[in-house]
């Protein structure tokens, strides 16, 4: 542990079996943990494939979290939550039960090969934007902030589907 609480960003989504229920068990999962707290979370919102288009839609949301764990512990507490929730990594932008990414981990910068942070791909993703804008439309990613990013992308088949911490935390 980091011995100071860090705010950090995370995009979670699935398209396999109940992508729902994994997002929310996997948030309370997160939550457990002692030394991290789930402090806000987006709308699910159900949003087009990326990369890979012959699959199912996918259900995302973004989570603002504080934990005192490092970045790489909470790395591994993100994959050991994703392999609870029986992840299994077959294909790069596959069809998953669940997927926990890393997005921002306070103002820190980590370019290593099992960890990237800022997430390099996360300002190209409307998936991770819109999510991301609900919650923190005034944290500035390279220079400018989550809603003017937003402002600029096409969202194109993002739809809404619930909102309210009740979704999750039942």
């Amino acid at each position: 542990m980091s011995g100071r609480n860090n705010t950090v960003f995370l995009s979670l989504g699935g398209n396999l079996g109940d992508p729902a229920q994994s997002i929310a068990a996997a948030l309370r999962m997160l939550d457990d943990d002692a030394a991290t707290r789930v402090v806000a979370v987006s709308s699910l919102y159900r949003t087009p494939p990326w990369g890979k288009t012959d699959q199912p839609d996918f259900l995302n949301i973004a989570a603002e979290l504080t934990t005192e764990l490092t970045p790489h512990v909470l790395l591994e507490l993100c994959l050991e939550t994703e392999r609870r929730l029986k992840r299994v990594r077959e294909e790069r932008w596959g069809p998953r039960l669940i997927d926990i990414d890393i997005l921002v981990f306070g103002n820190r910068a980590i370019h290593e090969t099992e960890l990237a942070v800022p997430h390099p791909r996360m300002l190209e993703r409307a998936f991770v934007m819109v999510p991301l804008a609900e919650i923190a439309p005034e944290l500035v990613l390279a220079g400018k902030t989550v809603s003017e990013r937003l402002a600029a992308m096409d969202i194109t088949g993002i739809e809404r589907l619930r909102s309210g911490r009740e979704w999750w935390s039942a």
